[in-house]
């Protein structure tokens, strides 16, 4: 799995590299205010990877830690410009999170204290969103614009839980069905004419979930929740490459 996102990385990387040297000629003539004129076809990507590894680490009441695992998360998107400025289309979303834990200690007082050994947790997460933009342009700048990206998706995920080994292992199987809406405001900084780097951040959601979990093949459990976030989540920052047609 990590060759094949460090692969994938690079093969993004020459892409853009490519891409950038084909569209260095001429310049975009656009009438004012104007940013993404009516008619243009937007696709990009964002991806993110990152790993972890714990020996023996102390934090606050949870001491000697030995765990490791990574996360993957891969977000392709299009988008169509009906009218200047407006653009609707979809984006799709991937993630996949491993974790590891060996041996660790949960010390809550000086007479209170659990081991925590062998737990081995994979989850998958997949979505589907359709998308609104309305982009406003910085001044007369073709360069740097700002945008609002409405979003309504659907998405579901599947994990499994392990827990301890040998006779003692204990094991939890969970589904869950996801939709959200939400709001997510951005800047687009042109690296070309038509090469952009964007970045993203999640300000308002309103999200509704339900989970249904299996253990030991026999035991069933059921959760639903509602959720509203009316603030900015520094966790949501999204990263990535647009190319403008």
């Amino acid at each position: 799995m990590i060759e094949f996102v460090k692969k994938l990385l690079c093969i993004i990387c020459l892409a853009c590299i490519a891409f950038g040297g084909y569209a260095q000629g001429g310049q975009k003539k656009l009438p004012p205010k104007v940013f993404v004129p009516k008619g243009q076809w937007i696709a990009g990507s964002s991806v993110s990877y990152s790993e972890h590894t714990e020996n023996n680490y102390d934090f606050l009441v949870v001491e000697k830690i030995n765990a490791d695992g990574y996360s993957f998360k891969l977000s392709p998107m299009f988008a169509y410009a009906l009218k200047d400025n407006m653009a609707l289309g979809g984006r799709f979303k991937y993630g996949r999170t491993l974790v590891r834990m060996d041996e660790t200690q949960l010390n809550l007082d000086d007479e209170t204290s659990f081991d925590i050994n062998n737990i081995y947790q994979l989850k998958h997460s997949y979505s589907a969103m359709a998308i609104f933009r309305n982009y406003i342009p910085l001044g007369d700048s073709k360069r740097f614009a700002v945008f609002s990206e409405t979003q309504l998706e659907v998405g579901g995920s599947q994990s499994k839980v392990s827990n301890g080994k040998g006779e003692a292992l204990t094991g939890t199987y969970s589904k869950s069905t996801d939709l959200g809406f939400g709001v997510s405001p951005g800047m687009v900084a042109f690296i070309n004419n038509y090469t952009a780097v964007e970045v993203s951040i999640g300000v308002l959601g309103v999200n509704l979930s339900k989970t249904r979990q299996v253990t030991n093949q026999v035991e069933t459990g059921e959760q639903s929740s509602t959720s509203a976030n009316f603030k900015i989540n520094i966790f949501s920052i999204g990263l990535g490459i647009a190319f403008y047609l």
